[in-house]
């Protein structure tokens, strides 16, 4: 089966790349296409709850995104990138892992993987 590895190394403040991960991803996943999203930097706030949605003319709202990526997918934190931000697995989204980059060279060096890195 075929493989889609996302990274997110954008927050809001750049919504558009942002969203467009989120976008490709969710519709991956609404696909039938296993999907792991990564997110790296300022993307990690929005594996944390009431952080503020991010929204943008025709889109759907972030979290609704993200929402799809974590019913049908896999959704990750980068583990320095938390880390350097304070927050704790305690904080995370229920369903968001915690992995660091070995495991993102590993799912996305696996047979029939495609990774896109926005």
């Amino acid at each position: 089966m075929a493989r889609l590895v996302v990274k997110c190394t954008w927050g809001a403040e750049r919504p558009e790349a942002l969203v467009q991960a989120f976008t490709v991803a969710a519709t991956a996943a609404a696909s039938g296409v296993e999907v792991s999203m990564w997110l790296t930097g300022d993307a990690v706030f929005h594996a944390v709850p009431g952080v503020d949605d991010v929204e943008l003319p025709h889109s759907p709202p972030l979290s609704q995104l993200r929402d799809a990526v974590l019913a049908a997918g896999t959704l990750t934190v980068c583990t320095q990138c938390i880390e350097r931000r304070d927050i704790g697995s305690h904080d995370l989204l229920d369903g968001v892992r915690i992995a660091g980059a070995a495991a993102f060279v590993a799912e996305s060096l696996e047979a029939d993987t495609t990774a896109l890195v926005y």
